[in-house]
């Protein structure tokens, strides 16, 4: 025994060689710059917040990615929440693994497709039937960068879902809203927003479709309508604000070649991970407009990583905003706003 510690004495590394030289101490601060420049990019973590209970919240798409993670947080913090999906099964699913990860038994599925106003109908019909308060709508739900194709209103899709369905779910709520407030909306937009333009000729697009194109309308469109619709909003109780998640690793981004090809996706699997946010680390900036208690009474402002980011003011202007306002009440047939 002593021979063999011995041996394993005389055969250990010199410890001046290796502090002589310069890999260990590039290694650790290469770890730790890669580390710091990944943490940066996940952005801040909303860590206060006022708790949820007695509170209802409906957080559209909540059956997978930032909305699943969204709907989690608010059943730990006591709420009541409706995930409004289209998926059935997967809704059911994720219900009842919220309600064992959080110990809240207040959390239910109701059937929600957006890309059908026949849909949104009937969700608030049984919506209203069902519950008598609704403090917080998480408009989380949306389609990203997807081939051309139609809503049942025959709108073009990335419109449909992100902004007409948003508009129109959130018009058919606001009485509920009203009634119960203080309350909060808070919709989602994107970076790409900034790139949008409203195509009021042509707003399906129709001829002229390109992805980028669909999907920079739809995010400007929810800008616009958030603006517009906090200035209506102004002299009640209930506020509504536009977030931006970041580029988020989900299934949004299934149309894309890094998700929907096996060479890309595998290649380029490090640089996504490293580079992308978590599903959980993107609903932080919705989860701090829905519960911080600074933002009480502040409306018609736009959230990136937990913090607001100012407007472009031209791109923003009141007169395009009633525009796009009373297109769209023709576009979802409302015969007036509230």
């Amino acid at each position: 025994m002593a021979r063999d510690m011995k041996d394993f004495i005389e055969n250990m590394p010199n410890p001046d060689a290796i502090f002589r030289s310069w890999w260990p101490i590039l290694i650790a601060v290469g770890t730790g710059v890669i580390y710091a420049l990944r943490t940066w990019l996940r952005g801040p973590k909303c860590v206060g917040g006022r708790k949820l209970n007695g509170k209802t919240a409906v957080v559209t798409g909540a059956n997978s990615g930032i909305g699943k993670a969204i709907a989690m947080e608010f059943a730990r913090r006591g709420a009541r929440v409706i995930l409004a999906c289209r998926n059935e099964t997967e809704g059911h699913a994720v219900a009842s693994e919220i309600q064992k990860e959080t110990g809240n038994i207040n959390v239910v599925f109701m059937q929600l497709d957006l890309s059908s106003f026949k849909s949104i109908h009937a969700f608030v019909e049984k919506f209203k039937e069902k519950e008598q308060h609704l403090h917080l709508l998480v408009n989380n739900a949306g389609v990203n960068m997807c081939p051309e194709a139609k809503t049942s209103d025959n709108f073009e899709l990335q419109l449909g879902v992100n902004y007409l369905g948003t508009f129109l779910l959130t018009e058919l709520l606001l009485d509920k809203l009203r009634a119960s407030a203080p309350s909060r909306i808070i919709n989602t937009s994107a970076a790409a927003a900034n790139l949008g333009e409203i195509n009021f000729d042509n707003i399906s697009l129709t001829g002229q479709y390109s992805p980028g194109t669909a999907f920079a309308q739809s995010k400007y469109a929810v800008l616009l309508y958030t603006l517009h619709l906090s200035e209506r909003l102004k002299e009640t109780q209930v506020t509504v604000n536009a977030v931006n998640p970041g580029v988020v690793n989900s299934k949004a981004h299934r149309h894309m070649p890094f998700k929907n090809n096996s060479f890309i996706r595998i290649s380029f699997g490090p640089f996504v991970w490293f580079l992308m946010k978590t599903c959980e680390d993107g609903a932080q900036v919705t989860i701090f407009c829905a519960t911080a208690e600074e933002l009480e009474g502040v409306s018609g402002k736009y959230f990136k990583d937990c913090q607001e980011v100012k407007l472009d003011e031209q791109k923003t202007s009141k007169e395009l905003q009633e525009k796009l306002y009373k297109a769209t009440l023709q576009w979802t047939k409302m015969e007036k706003g509230d």
